[in-house]
């Protein structure tokens, strides 16, 4: 990597790390170390494939959901569970607002990697059942009915939530 690439890849570092690490957080099921590692990993893979690369946030994010889905298939051979108690990070939000979102940390670190990922892949990242599908190497099918199992799993851990989930899953 030349200097003028080296300066750019730095520049976009800066710009978009939040962003991912806000990917991250929600991928690992608030596990901050764990995000941590997720994006670097992430931006070291970028790094490497940076003068060919034209989407570098695309990029960093396929990267990141697929090393999710590698370290989720590698602790289930292991039997590790991991659970983090997700801090307040919510800053100036209204207090509801911020209730609410450590009430779905804690509930979406409740549920197992698999559902967690699809819930932020089709929800949060809002992409098409069939690029969900895709990402996570399982049917369309499969997508729907972890979705769908998932959501209702929120909803049982959770009940104050059912209102918001109710509008997302429209």
């Amino acid at each position: 990597m030349d200097a003028v690439d080296e300066q750019r890849f730095r520049e976009f570092v800066s710009a978009r790390s939040p962003a991912l690490m806000r990917l991250g957080f929600l991928l690992t099921g608030g596990d901050q170390h764990a995000a941590e590692d997720l994006v670097q990993t992430a931006l070291a893979k970028l790094a490497t494939r940076w003068r060919r690369v034209e989407a570098p946030e695309a990029y960093a994010r396929q990267i990141m959901y697929r090393q999710q889905v590698s370290w989720w298939r590698a602790s289930v051979r292991r039997g590790e569970v991991v659970q983090a108690a997700p801090p307040d990070r919510a800053g100036r939000d209204p207090h509801h607002q911020r209730e609410l979102r450590m009430v779905l940390r804690t509930a979406l670190a409740r549920l197992t990697a698999r559902q967690r990922a699809v819930l932020v892949l089709r929800y949060f990242e809002d992409l098409p059942e069939q690029e969900v599908a895709r990402v996570m190497g399982c049917s369309v099918g499969t997508v729907r009915s972890t979705a769908h199992r998932s959501l209702a799993r929120l909803r049982e851990i959770a009940p104050e939530l059912a209102q918001e989930l109710v509008e997302v899953a429209k």
